[in-house]
């Protein structure tokens, strides 16, 4: 299958902005806050992955996904493995990963009930260029004052928590079993393996590579398909051409050209790099 350049569906949320990101159009002067830009493959396929800009102007809701097994006993095709690669922060903005203690599963359900569990959770200030892995089972929040890149399996089941007592439904039963319980850590991962080339993510459901600009081959395995995102550049791949903001999917072996100050990013399902 040739290379294919994404449409693009942007998403208004109260949490959002009204000014976005150099490559998106802010929304109208009145319009409500675009929180979401998610990029969407052509026709009824679904793909492994999902790509997304969030842009938060408050805290998102404390929430947790299933991984693949507990997705399977309900029926869901797969669970929900999540990266965030910041792209701009507040001086204060953080995100919650996890307690920050362990704890047992009724005395989450109770902070969450009563609200404590904001104090229960680990809240990370982070920072532009920080890249942050979140496994199935992590209890999280997104906090205020983000612009970021989300690359996650292709799955939206989310198991709310809390929600600082905006009117929507919470999943209790469901999130407390499924969260993992003890503070999480980050991954550990192989950092530059060659000139242009760093390994952000090797989790078991996807990799995130980060590239530089110039040209390379891409040679992805027999019917395992890729999410180019460049965050700054343009170029061709494959003979499509793309810019900033935008998002292409590639499949098998295309070759990519990139303007030398282009910073990209390669996503791709499996647990092994190409």
């Amino acid at each position: 299958m040739p290379a294919q350049l994404l449409a693009t569906h942007r998403v208004e949320k109260p949490w959002g902005r009204h000014r976005l990101w150099p490559g998106f159009d802010d929304p109208a002067p009145g319009g409500e806050p675009v929180g979401e830009v998610w990029f969407q493959t052509p026709g009824d396929a679904a793909p492994d992955l999902l790509i997304k800009y969030l842009f938060t102007s408050e805290k998102l809701s404390v929430q947790v996904h299933p991984d693949d097994d507990a997705a399977h006993l309900r029926g869901l095709p797969r669970g929900k493995d999540e990266c965030w690669v910041i792209l701009a922060a507040e001086s204060d903005s953080t995100i919650a990963l996890g307690p920050r203690e362990s704890v047992d599963a009724e005395t989450l359900r109770a902070a969450a009930i009563d609200g404590s569990i904001e104090g229960l959770l680990d809240w990370k200030p982070v920072r532009a260029g920080d890249v942050i892995y979140a496994p199935s089972g992590t209890v999280h929040a997104i906090g205020a004052g983000l612009t970021l890149i989300e690359v996650q399996q292709n799955s939206e089941t989310t198991y709310r928590l809390y929600d600082y007592g905006r009117p929507r439904e919470l999943h209790l039963d469901d999130g407390i079993a499924v969260a993992d319980l003890e503070p999480w850590t980050p991954a550990p991962t192989p950092g530059e393996v060659e000139a242009g080339r760093t390994i952000l993510v090797e989790g078991p459901k996807f990799v995130l590579e980060r590239w530089g600009g110039g040209d390379r081959a891409i040679r992805l395995p027999h019917g395992v398909t890729g999410w180019l995102i460049p965050v700054r550049g343009a170029g061709e791949v494959d003979g499509v051409a793309w810019q900033a903001g935008e998002c292409v999917t590639v499949t098998g072996s295309a070759v990519l050209t990139a303007s030398t100050d282009s910073d990209l990013l390669f996503a791709y399902p499996g647990a092994q790099r190409m």
